[in-house]
């Protein structure tokens, strides 16, 4: 019993004496504090990265057992290794990077700054920064006046501050990628990519999305409550859909349940219990809702529905059609194409089969027409040396009248004439040659009269000299002035009927050939004054036809035959011309004049110019033949015609040529001196041009003298030049009686002591006045001088949308005016100096009168003065504009027939710019009366969605007046 005592006190005695030895220590950086708090001085910038466990240095390793910090560097081998041994062993889960990952789930580094201040703490790992604070991690950006981020849980939750009177700011702003979202506050989790925001705020396409309370998805996904969308960039928008909640995937769509229209804050009955809105950076194919009404004639009707082909990011196709209940259908395509630094355009057909009236019934009528439209442009940096362009605008001569939208357009109704061309170009620039070739077609809508020339060939080398030395020593030779060019043309062209053009011939119907143009010319002086250029044209026509006349008595007609093959037809006419400028300067007196103007200085260009050309009738050229003609009378004689006449390109003219033309121009103009001008002188032209000219055929018998042209060219303004030109006949009506029908005799009317018989004249005056132009003038008649715009400063105030840097007759404040609802200070009233209210109306009235005045020579002939009575034909257009404040526009246009007594053609038209809408009204007033009124959202989302359209119909046509 005792021995058992024994072994049992000392086994207690080893374990105490066990117990009392020392343990191993370590040297430590730091104890762990579970209530550390971190600092920094308000107004200094805190910039900090918090980096994931994997990347801390392994001179220092944390110890997760006891939180505290080992200084291995301080150890010996034998605390290093047992250390070492114990890390292994107890912390091995702990110490596994990919474990520590997983735990607190940041795999980058996560880059915050605060510009107010920023505290930690590290039992709980929470940071709070304070004033315009800055987080960003990975593709995520969140800026904020307050966040606060749950560094071991990945949680970072952002929120604005209250100023002094209570107002938030510094509120929220996230970005994820390209997507950006402005919110009240925002909680959001950097491991899940998940969060939750109130009052959220995005834009996607040109619409914006708010809601109250927001949930965002891992992949971006957005679930709304009690959302709104519109399209109105306002803080307090005009409009907007309510939505009761809805499904948001950036840069794709919006679905939502049920939802209703709120405008101006007033809910309206307009609901619907499901609908999207499709957001697309790129193009999406889809359905094209149709539109529907009733047309008279044709009855009801659905139209311009169809599908949208998105084919790639070059090119895309629009297939439309349209059906009516009494029959008549249509198709129609369209396509938009475009390679950057390439090419561009755009490419429209349609088909339609119009039926109009009851079948069986006496108005029943069937037609089939069509139309084609193609547009082509090469960019310029893709070749400069060679292009392609076209402008095709064909359609048959129904079509606009079977047309439902062309029947509201009076331009399109009362277009007569259609023109389409495709040219393309090619230049060889080492040789100096151009190539080019050209398809031309030209429509008469009204009697369907189609010109068409396919192809048209042209080859052009520019000017050389052939004689000029390649190492010129000394002074130029005369006959290295000499120079020459070639002008190539090969054209085929037809002119008929629109319905018989697939049916006509290639050899019968169309014309054919190809002309040669060689034109020699040199420049000379003489005497050091006179210009001399002298010039040899050599013309060559080569035809693939010719016709031979002949009469037949049987049928007293003109019998034709055609014979195919080769025929060259040429011609040459020789020129000199002479010229000099005669300057006289004229210096006013003192005392009249003062010495305000310096000096009056006119200048005179005489011209004289000799033409010569050859008979190329004469039987020796072979282009002229004659036939015999026997009527039925048996009166017989010789006709001359020629077998190339009304070819492609004609045919040299009868009769030898030797004329004498003679032209004088005066020009006329002051130099006085100006304050205005940085110069101190400035030129003022009185009469810009005044000219005169004549010419003497050597070759006439009689009537050698040509009519005298007369010219005046007056700068009125710099914006103004006015131009008149009058015709003066040089011989006189010669009657044999009174009662005889008067003719144009050999006598001259100067050998009568007259001056030439005043032919008639023609001018078009317009002119474009404004209330800023009035304002001026009323200044200028009170003695103050009005204030010049400086147009670089009016520029920088201009809005860029409207400043297109192009110079057209459009007014461009005008235009800015009618959507002046936009602009920020919209509906305000401006004040004067004085304070009042400032009255500001901009009009413009544009005024254009054209007056024709000609010999009328089915009136009564007067035979006391030798004279037709003349006629004066006259026509009158007015048109204006009216911005009666900002978003209101009134614009109207009309004319004058002073001929027919009637008034033209007048529309007017009122439009309204609703900041998200616009309403125009247009009215017709003759004579195609109508009217047409159009509400719509701008938005390009919305506005086939939020419309309404009312027009009169084609067949009301109501005589309102």
């Amino acid at each position: 019993m005792r021995k058992n005592m024994l072994i049992i006190l000392l086994f207690f005695v080893i374990t105490f004496v066990m117990a009392e030895m020392p343990r191993l220590t370590f040297p430590l950086l730091g104890a762990a504090n579970t209530d550390v708090s971190d600092s920094v001085g308000k107004g200094q910038t805190v910039n900090t990265q918090l980096l994931p466990h994997s990347a801390k240095s392994d001179s220092t390793v944390i110890d997760t057992t006891t939180q505290v910090l080992a200084d291995t560097a301080k150890m010996d081998s034998l605390q290093k290794a047992i250390w070492m041994h114990n890390k292994a062993i107890d912390d091995s889960l702990r110490a596994d990077s990919i474990n520590r990952q997983r735990k607190n789930g940041i795999d980058a580094p996560v880059e915050y700054t605060a510009e107010d201040s920023m505290t930690y703490e590290g039992a709980s790992g929470l940071a709070h920064l304070y004033g315009q604070s800055h987080v960003k991690y990975q593709d995520m950006d969140l800026q904020s006046d307050q966040i606060f981020m749950q560094l071991d849980s990945s949680l970072v939750h952002a929120t604005g501050s209250l100023d002094s009177l209570g107002k938030k700011f510094g509120t929220p702003i996230f970005k994820m990628g390209s997507d950006t979202y402005e919110n009240d506050t925002i909680a959001f989790n950097f491991k899940t990519k998940k969060g939750l925001i109130s009052d959220v705020y995005t834009q996607q396409d040109d619409g914006y999305m708010t809601a109250q309370l927001a949930k965002r998805g891992a992949n971006g996904e957005i679930y709304l409550q009690h959302g709104r969308y519109t399209t109105c960039d306002k803080d307090h928008p005009d409009f907007y859909i309510a939505l009761s909640r809805a499904k948001m995937r950036p840069g794709k769509d919006v679905v939502f349940g049920p939802a209703y229209l709120v405008v101006a804050d007033v809910p309206l009955p307009f609901a619907i219990p499901y609908g999207f809105f499709p957001f697309s950076k790129s193009y999406s194919s889809g359905f094209i809702m149709p539109t529907y009404g009733d047309e008279t004639s044709r009855g009801f009707y659905l139209r311009d529905g169809g599908y949208y082909f998105a084919i790639n990011d070059k090119m895309d196709l629009k297939l439309l059609g349209e059906i009516y209940t009494k029959g008549s259908w249509g198709l129609s395509a369209a396509s938009n194409y475009r390679k950057r630094y390439k090419y561009s355009g755009s490419f429209f057909a349609s088909y339609q089969n119009t039926v109009n009236g009851e079948k069986n019934m006496p108005d029943y009528t069937k037609a089939t027409s069509f139309k084609v439209q193609w547009s082509h442009r090469q960019d310029s940096k893709a070749n400069p040396y060679s292009s392609l362009s076209a402008s095709v605008n064909f359609a048959t001569s129904s079509y606009e009248r079977n047309n439902l939208t062309s029947m509201y357009n009076p331009q399109a109704m009362t277009q007569s004439t259609r023109t389409s061309s495709v040219s393309w170009s090619t230049t060889f620039s080492s040789i100096g040659m151009s190539l080019s070739s050209t398809f031309n077609l030209n429509q008469n809508m009204r009697d369907s009269t189609i010109a068409l020339t396919l192809p048209d060939l042209n080859i052009s080398i520019s000017r050389f000299y052939p004689f000029k030395r390649r190492h010129a020593v000394g002074k130029e030779r005369w006959y290295e002035k000499i120079s020459m060019s070639y002008t190539g043309q090969l054209s085929n062209s037809i002119s008929t009927k629109e319905d018989r053009l697939m049916h006509s011939s290639l050899t019968r119907d169309w014309r054919n050939g190809m002309q040669h143009s060689i034109p020699i010319s040199g420049n000379f002086t003489l005497f050091g004054y006179l210009n001399i250029n002298p010039s040899l044209t050599f013309t060559d026509r080569m035809y693939t036809q010719k016709q031979e006349l002949s009469w037949d008595e049987a049928t007293q007609t003109v019998k034709r035959d055609t014979l195919q093959g080769f025929y060259n037809v040429y011609n040459w006419a020789f020129s000199v011309s002479a010229s000099t400028k005669l300057y006289g300067m004229y210096i006013p007196s003192r005392k009249v004049f003062g010495d305000k103007i310096m000096a009056v200085r006119h200048v005179v260009t005489p011209s004289v110019s000799f033409n010569y050309a050859p008979d190329f009738s004469a039987s020796r050229y072979g282009f002229y033949k004659t036939y015999q003609k026997t009527d039925a009378d048996g009166n017989v004689s010789l006709v001359e015609y020629s077998p190339y006449e009304g070819s492609l390109y004609g045919v040299p003219g009868r009769g030898k040529t030797g004329s004498i033309s003679m032209d004088l121009s005066n020009n006329i103009e002051m130099k006085v001196k100006s304050d205005a001008d940085s110069t101190g002188v400035k030129k003022i032209s009185i009469i810009d041009e005044l000219g005169a000219s004549m010419s003497y055929n050597m070759a006439a018998e009689e009537r050698p003298w040509s009519d005298l042209s007369t010219r005046l060219r007056l700068k009125l303004t710099k914006s103004y030049t006015l131009n008149i030109n009058a015709v003066f006949a040089t011989y006189a009506y010669e009657a044999d009686s009174v009662g005889a029908r008067p003719y144009i005799g050999t006598h001259t009317e100067y050998s009568k002591g007259r001056f030439g018989r005043f032919q008639g004249m023609s001018q078009n005056l317009s002119y474009t006045l404004d209330n800023k132009k009035v304002s001026d003038l009323i200044k200028w008649l009170k003695g103050e001088r009005p204030k010049r715009k400086n147009d670089r400063d009016s520029r920088a105030n201009r809005d860029d949308d409207y400043d297109t840097g192009v110079e057209t007759n459009v007014d461009e404040d005008m235009e800015r005016g009618k959507h002046g609802a936009r602009k920020d200070n919209a509906g305000k009233a401006e004040t004067d100096e004085d304070g009042y209210m400032a009255f500001n109306l901009p009009w413009s009235l544009s005024l254009g009168y054209g007056v024709t005045m000609r010999e009328n020579t089915s009136g009564k002939f007067n035979y006391d003065s030798m004279r037709y009575p003349y006629k004066f034909t006259q026509n009158l257009n007015v048109s204006g504009n009216l911005r009666i404040s900002d978003g209101w526009n009134i614009s109207f246009s009309s004319g004058y027939d002073f001929e027919n007594h009637k008034i033209s053609m007048t529309t007017a038209s009122l439009s309204r710019d609703l900041h998200c809408f616009n309403m125009s009204c247009s009215v017709v007033l003759a004579p195609y009366t109508s009217y047409n009124f159009s509400f719509r959202c701008n938005a390009a989302t919305l506005t086939d969605a939020l419309k309404y359209d009312k027009r009169s119909s084609y067949s009301n046509a109501v005589q309102w007046y």
